[in-house]
């Protein structure tokens, strides 16, 4: 067990967070407090902060991330269990190949330096972090794993590849996922994404589907909005496939619908410019031109704009014909801005009477509007519709099946196509395979080798890792860059020998992050990705906390791979999280000048009574809203220069103070002032009544029943009570440590009277429960004061306090006395007294004195709550 060095004779009278927090990050680190291993009968406690990208410096968002999670592995520890609290680094990515190109130093130098720089300022915050454990992504020893599990997906038929359209940043020049496409736009640089047909490597994601749908169930301890994410994304439709022939043609339109029960309304077909038919259908026709004209235009609109209901509908004939298999009717084939590729075929069975988008699109074209559903009571035709009619009703016009209703239709329909051999029952996913291939340097190759006699050939295992070259030129052009190196490229098949070419795309660097938490179980793991007994015991991650913008990106396939690796054979467990917590965005206003744009709140001239100005031209400054902080805008707090000005744990104060942790923090400079004063009262307050809290235990018992104390002895119970409660599982820190400070100032008020003489029990009993609360919170400054009051033990060895429900009742206990049996008084004690207490005050009462005389007492009886019983020998 761990020992506090000696206690110094007296305390310095002014706080200096930096020497006391120096002093305990080297004594952790020597100690390696936080150092954790399997312990078999001990409750283990995984948590975990999604991992940082090592750009060079921390932000305000890292110091919140990591201080909550940080709140909740100190507190965890102090509650018994066994806490795994692991850190590393997201290490591949495109940022490190930009400062390759732009300032001509390699992406690894680039990288290590800033973790280097990055670890040094999260252990300048006192992260309780199992340093030991540390990964980053861009070392051979890690992603050799990465190609692994690219080998083991491949033989599962889980990896593969095809030429596809796919998205393409013409900014970064790769590919992106369909995830990492927002609103049309490139996720990371916000360029407009293109579609560009290549040979892609991927992730047969979409057997999973179902599995990731179903086990969003098993997930009651994520956000609802997270999982209402990953349901839409999946996006699972049940309905049928309805092949519709092409006029005149030998292919065939493949066509989703969830509504079979209005095939006989259909008037035309509706494809996505992105479908693969889309020019073909119009080549050799007047209208090929246009056509093609239309596809380029329609691929520029952002995704969402063009699925949605309210935006223009937009369209073109292509020339094409198919036909309507239920009602032999030859049908127009366009192409239509609001139809998507990544939704069921990329071909849409328009019935505009009863879709409202359809039915928009019809009435701007001209095209026929048949109705198909009636609702009960009522007549409907096409002629008079003014909005689709798309509720539950009769089908009527629909042959054999006019007169049922349309939800039994759904069905008769399905069964009736499948007999005929027009299609099938079907169900469809949103979700799509995920895309791996990126044209990069940085990041983990693709294990596969090209042979014009073998076809494609994995990299044997024990040829793992194949590593990065270092003599590879940075453009920043499309093409890989590991395509220019030879000595990379150039390679011998092994299977037959002969000249063979190396791929030369790298992976997705969601690959790296997918799979991450199992590799912190046994980091040093040799002979695979992980140990598995130790990841066994560690996991699922019990708390992962991370930012909501990974909701469909990093979560979901994270999901995947665990499934997956459980399928290998490699995982025990089915969800990778078992709780998660999406921390909000820490928020500062803006500062702007019309001449010089943004403006560091640092750089601001004048004052906020007077007016900012800028500093280049003394301009009046206009000052915008709150929002995100971002370099970009400049509207950023440097959490170097915080720590500097005020110590770490008033920076952990304040994030964890100023909002509950899954809102938005709106930056306070005035809220940091007031967290470093309340530490600073609490320095003072310790070393002004130290000798007061440096009483020996056995002079308290004497004054443990005064009467004007109950009420604060209560206060500390119910303080007790309501920062645990507000930890375990809520995470409301803002209330817990409000609760924490209006504890102090009660025991401010009573030691101020008479000095605090009378009071010293419950002020001594108080101020320790306020340093083990705190703890977890404020680390440094805490165990500081804990060493100041004269305890040996560091304070994650001690248990987290325990409140007495008693103590939580407001009423005090009237106990009767009795002496032989017989009633001789009365006596009121608060309701959280201890029974050696109960019979100390009984025998102190007068009239039970008297009672006794000289007699011995035999023994007392004592009823809990109601009375005590002295019975005196003879």
């Amino acid at each position: 067990m761990q020992r506090l060095p000696k206690l110094t004779e007296s305390m310095e009278s002014r706080y200096q967070p930096r020497e006391i927090e120096e002093k305990w990050q080297k004594l952790w680190e020597e100690n390696k407090s936080f150092q954790a291993a399997e312990e078999q009968g001990k409750p283990k406690y995984y948590v975990l902060e999604m991992f940082p990208y090592p750009s060079g410096r921390i932000h305000m968002g890292h110091v919140r991330n990591y201080s909550i999670g940080d709140v909740v592995a100190r507190y965890k520890r102090m509650r018994g269990y066994n806490v795994l609290h692991p850190m590393g680094w997201d290490a591949f990515g495109l940022p490190a190949e930009n400062a390759a190109i732009e300032r001509g130093i390699h992406p690894e130098k680039w990288t290590q330096e800033n973790i280097l720089y990055m670890k040094a300022q999260l252990k300048r915050m006192g992260l309780s972090y199992d340093w030991s454990r540390e990964i980053a992504t861009c070392h051979p020893e890690y992603y050799r794993w990465n190609q692994w599990i690219f080998l083991q997906f491949y033989k599962r038929g889980l990896a593969y590849k095809k030429s596809s359209l796919v998205n393409w940043c013409p900014s970064c020049e790769t590919v992106l996922a369909n995830e990492q496409v927002i609103d049309g736009v490139c996720w990371r640089c916000e360029s407009t994404v293109t579609q560009k047909e290549l040979e892609q490597w991927f992730f047969r994601i979409t057997d999973y589907a179902e599995e990731l749908l179903q086990d969003l169930e098993r997930l009651p301890g994520w956000p609802e909005k997270v999982l209402l994410m990953q349901r839409n994304w999946i996006g699972k439709s049940v309905g049928a496939e309805i092949i519709f022939p092409l006029v005149g043609r030998a292919e065939a339109l493949k066509v989703f619908t969830t509504r079979p029960d209005t095939v006989f309304g259909a008037t035309f077909i509706s494809l996505a410019v992105e479908h693969p038919l889309a020019l073909k259908l119009s080549q050799g026709l007047p209208q090929e031109d246009a056509v093609r004209e239309f596809t380029d235009t329609i691929k520029q609109q952002k995704s969402a704009g063009r699925g949605s209901e309210e935006g223009e509908k937009q369209g073109i004939f292509t020339g094409a014909y198919c036909t309507n298999p239920f009602t032999a009717e030859n049908i127009p084939i366009y192409l239509a801005n609001f139809v998507l590729m990544e939704y069921g075929t990329g071909a849409v069975m328009a019935v505009p009477a009863h879709d409202q988008r359809d039915f928009e699109f019809a009435h701007k074209y001209g095209l026929p509007i048949h109705v198909v559903i009636q609702p009960a009571g009522s007549v409907l035709r096409g002629e008079d519709l003014t909005e689709a009619y798309v509720d539950e009703g009769m089908m009527v016009n629909s042959g054999p099946f006019s007169g049922l209703s349309n939800i039994d239709g759904k069905e008769k329909i399905a069964e009736h196509l499948e007999k005929e051999g027009w299609g099938k029952k079907a169900v469809g996913y949103r979700l799509r395979d995920w895309g791996v291939s990126r044209q990069r340097y940085w990041g983990t190759p693709v294990p596969i080798i090209y042979c014009e006699r073998c076809g494609i050939v994995p990299v044997p295992e024990d040829q793992l890792p194949v590593t990065l070259p270092i003599d590879v030129p940075f453009t920043g052009k499309g093409r890989s860059p590991l395509a220019a190196s030879k000595n990379f490229s150039d390679v011998q098949c092994p299977q037959c020998g002969v000249a063979a070419r190396r791929e030369t795309d790298t992976m997705d660097t969601f690959v790296d992050s997918s799979w991450y938490y199992l590799r912190y179980a046994s980091p040093r793991t040799i002979t695979a990705p992980f140990d598995a007994k130790q990841a066994e015991y560690w996991m699922a991650v019990d708390q992962y906390i991370g930012g909501v913008e990974h909701a469909v990106l990093h979560l979901l396939y994270a999901r995947f791979f665990t499934k997956a690796l459980r399928d290998v054979g490699l995982a025990k467990i089915d969800e990778p999280f078992t709780n998660l917590l999406t921390q909000g965005m820490v928020c500062k206003e803006t500062y702007r000048c019309l001449e010089h744009n943004w403006l560091l709140p640092t750089e601001l001239a004048g004052s906020e009574k007077d007016g900012w100005r800028c500093p280049h031209c003394t301009r009046p400054v206009e000052k915008g809203r709150v929002e995100k902080m971002s370099k970009s805008k400049k509207n950023i707090v440097d959490p170097e220069e915080l720590v500097a000005a005020y110590g770490a744990d008033t920076a952990r104060l304040f994030t964890l103070f100023a909002a509950p942790p899954e809102k938005d923090l709106e930056w306070s400079d005035q809220g940091v002032e007031g967290a470093s004063r309340f530490l600073s009262r609490l320095w003072r307050f310790v070393s002004q009544h130290r000798e007061m809290l440096l009483v020996d235990d056995a002079d308290l018992g004497q004054l443990n029943g005064a009467a004007e104390l109950r009420d604060l002895r209560r206060m500390i119970h119910r303080t007790i009570k309501k920062v645990t409660d507000d930890i375990d599982g809520r995470f409301h820190f803002n209330t817990a440590i409000a609760a924490i400070m209006e504890l102090f100032n009660a025991l401010s008020i009573a030691a101020s009277r008479d000095g605090g003489r009378l009071a010293v029990p419950v002020i001594r009993t108080g101020m320790e429960t306020i340093i083990q609360l705190l703890y977890p919170f404020v680390p440094h400054l805490m165990s500081e004061l804990w060493q100041n009051i004269n305890k040996s033990q560091p304070l994650d060895q001690i248990p987290w306090p325990e409140y007495s429900p008693e103590a939580l009742e407001d009423e005090q206990l009237l106990i009767v006395l009795q002496v032989n049996g017989k009633v001789r008084g009365k006596m009121t004690v608060p309701a959280d007294i201890q029974r050696d207490q109960v019979e100390t005050d009984a025998l102190a009462e007068p009239r039970v004195k008297a009672f006794i005389g000289g007699k011995k007492v035999q023994r007392i009886v004592y009823v809990p709550r109601r009375l005590v019983n002295i019975v005196l020998e003879g």
